[in-house]
C-alpha cells in the first residue's frame, strides 16, 4: 500500500509522548511513501519518553500547532503517553486542529493515551474505539463505546490500547490513510 503523495501530521508534547507510539508509526507511513510533519507544542525539539517516566529520544518539531492546519494534511497520527496525551488536550489549539480533522472527515489513528484528545475535542460521541484500559470511563462518559481490542477503525478513525499493539496499528493506519477521506469520521463532530 502506497502513500505517495500524501502529508500526515503527527503530533509530540514536550517531555510526554511515549517514544515507540511516536516512531514507529511516523516510520510507518513514511517507509509507505508519506511526508510527515511533526506539530509540536513547542519549536525547537520535543523529548520523548518510555513508560511515561523515562527519558528517550529528541526529535526535531517541524511546526508548532499554532497556526497548524488540518487542510494542509491527510492524515492524523496522536500518539500516547500519559503526560503527552495530557498535555495534548490541554491546548486549545491542538483540541481544535484534531476537531477540524474529523470535521474534514479526515482518517486519524490514535494510540493509548492518545484518545484523552479525541475526548476534549468531543469527537467520540457514537464511535467505537480502544484504548488504554483506564481511559475507558472517560470514553464512555464522552459519549464512545469502548473496546478491549487490539486494533480498532471506526470510519476512518483508526485506534489501539498500548505499544505491544503497535504492529496492527501501523498497518492499518496507512490502510486508512490511503483510503482517504470517510464522510462518516464527521458525524461525531
Amino acid at each position: 500500500m502506497t502513500l505517495q503523495g500524501k502529508k500526515i501530521a503527527i503530533l509530540i508534547a514536550p517531555r510526554g509522548t511515549e517514544e515507540p507510539e511516536f516512531v514507529q508509526p511516523r516510520d510507518a507511513v513514511t517507509k509507505a511513501g508519506a511526508s510527515v510533519t511533526v506539530i509540536g507544542l513547542e519549536a525547537g525539539e520535543a523529548e520523548t519518553v518510555n513508560n511515561d517516566l523515562d527519558p528517550a529520544g529528541r526529535y526535531a518539531v517541524d511546526a508548532t500547532i499554532e497556526g497548524a492546519s488540518a487542510s494542509a494534511y491527510d492524515g492524523l497520527v496522536i500518539p500516547g503517553g500519559c503526560v503527552g496525551a495530557d498535555k495534548l488536550r490541554a491546548s486549545k489549539a491542538v483540541v481544535a486542529f484534531v476537531r477540524d480533522f474529523f470535521a474534514q472527515g479526515k482518517p486519524v489513528g490514535v494510540i493509548c493515551h492518545g484518545p484523552w484528545t479525541l475526548v476534549e475535542a468531543d469527537v467520540v460521541k457514537g464511535r467505537i474505539l480502544t484504548s488504554f484500559p483506564t481511559l475507558q470511563t472517560d470514553i464512555r462518559n464522552a459519549g464512545g463505546t469502548w473496546v478491549d481490542e487490539e486494533v480498532v477503525t471506526d470510519k476512518g478513525l483508526v485506534t489501539s490500547r498500548n505499544p505491544k499493539d503497535l504492529p496492527a496499528f501501523c498497518a492499518k493506519i496507512v490502510e486508512e490513510f490511503a483510503e482517504g477521506r470517510h464522510p462518516d469520521q464527521a458525524r461525531s463532530v
